[in-house]
C-alpha cells in the first residue's frame, strides 16, 4: 500500500490548529505565484484566514510549549541503545532553531499583519458575501490590477513576518506523524474502534486507504478511544458505512 490517501483526524486542540494553519500556508503557497487576478484573490484570502486563527489566542505560548516539550522528550532518547545519534543531532538542532526563532518574533504571532489597514480593511468585508468588490474595496482593486512584480514583493513581505511560526508548525507536524509506524488493520463491516493507552497520549490519528478506493473515512473520537466508518459515496443519495471489509493502514501518533 504505497499509493494511499491519508485521512487525519486531530486528538488535542492544539493540533486541530496545527493542521488548519498547514491547509492554510500550502493554499497560500499555491495560489500566490499565479499572476492573474482570482489567484491573487485566494492567496490574500488564505492569508487573512491565517491572521485570523492568530488573533484569536496566544499561539506563540503554546507553539513554544509543544517545541520545549519535544525537545525533551528526544533528550531523553539520547540514553536508550541503538539510537541514530547523527538524526537526533540534527533534529534536536531543527527544535533549538525553531525555539530560537519563534522567541525573537517581536510581541504576538502576525502583530503587523493585524494592524495593517490594507489587510484590516479587507478583512472586515471578507464576512459579507461578495465584499470584495471593487466597488466595495476600490483600493484592493487598484492593487490587484499592479504588476506581478510589485504583487509578489508585497505577499513576500506579508509572510515574512510568518515564516518563523510556519517553519516551527511544519517541524511539529512532521515529528508527530513519524512517531510511530503504521499497522495493517481490519475495519469489519465498514467500522473499526480502538482504546488508546492513557500512558502515551495520542495526539493525532492517520489512516490510509489505497488512491483508487471507493471509500473516506469519518473519524472521531478523543485521547482515550478513536472510532472509524468507512463510507461509500451515492450516486445521489448521502455517504453510508460500507458493508464490506476493509483492509486499511493506522497510525497512532502519540510523540
Amino acid at each position: 500500500m504505497t499509493d494511499l490517501i491519508h485521512f487525519e483526524h486531530p486528538l488535542n486542540e492544539r493540533i486541530r490548529t496545527f493542521l488548519r494553519l498547514e491547509h492554510l500556508f500550502l493554499h497560500v503557497d499555491h495560489f500566490r505565484p499565479m499572476a492573474d487576478i482570482w489567484s491573487n484573490r485566494a492567496a490574500i484570502d488564505g492569508l487573512l484566514s491565517i491572521i485570523t486563527i492568530f488573533s484569536r489566542s496566544d499561539l506563540k505560548t503554546e507553539i513554544l510549549k509543544e517545541l520545549e516539550r519535544h525537545t525533551a522528550n528526544l533528550e531523553r532518547v539520547r540514553q536508550q541503545p541503538g539510537v541514530d545519534m547523527q538524526a537526533l543531532g540534527q533534529v534536536l538542532d531543527d527544535l533549538e532553531q525553531a525555539i530560537h526563532q519563534v522567541y525573537r518574533m517581536d510581541g504576538q504571532i502576525a502583530r503587523k499583519l493585524r494592524s495593517n489597514e490594507f489587510l484590516t480593511a479587507i478583512l472586515q468585508r471578507s464576512s459579507i458575501p461578495g465584499g470584495g468588490c471593487n466597488f466595495d474595496l476600490p483600493q484592493y482593486h487598484h492593487w490587484l490590477n499592479q504588476s506581478h512584480e510589485l504583487r509578489q514583493n508585497q505577499m513576500s513581505e506579508w509572510m515574512h513576518e510568518l515564516h518563523p511560526v510556519r517553519e516551527a508548525v511544519v517541524l511539529l507536524l512532521n515529528l508527530v506523524r513519524a512517531s510511530n509506524l503504521p499497522t495493517q488493520e481490519l475495519a469489519t463491516q465498514g467500522f473499526f474502534q480502538k482504546t488508546l493507552d492513557s500512558s502515551s497520549p495520542a495526539q493525532l490519528i492517520r489512516v490510509g486507504l489505497p488512491r483508487n478506493t471507493a471509500t473516506f473515512t469519518e473519524i472521531s473520537g478523543n485521547k482515550h478511544r478513536f472510532s472509524i466508518r468507512f463510507l461509500e459515496v451515492g450516486e445521489t443519495s448521502k455517504p453510508v458505512q460500507t458493508t464490506q471489509d476493509v483492509d486499511f493502514q493506522l497510525t497512532a501518533c502519540i510523540f
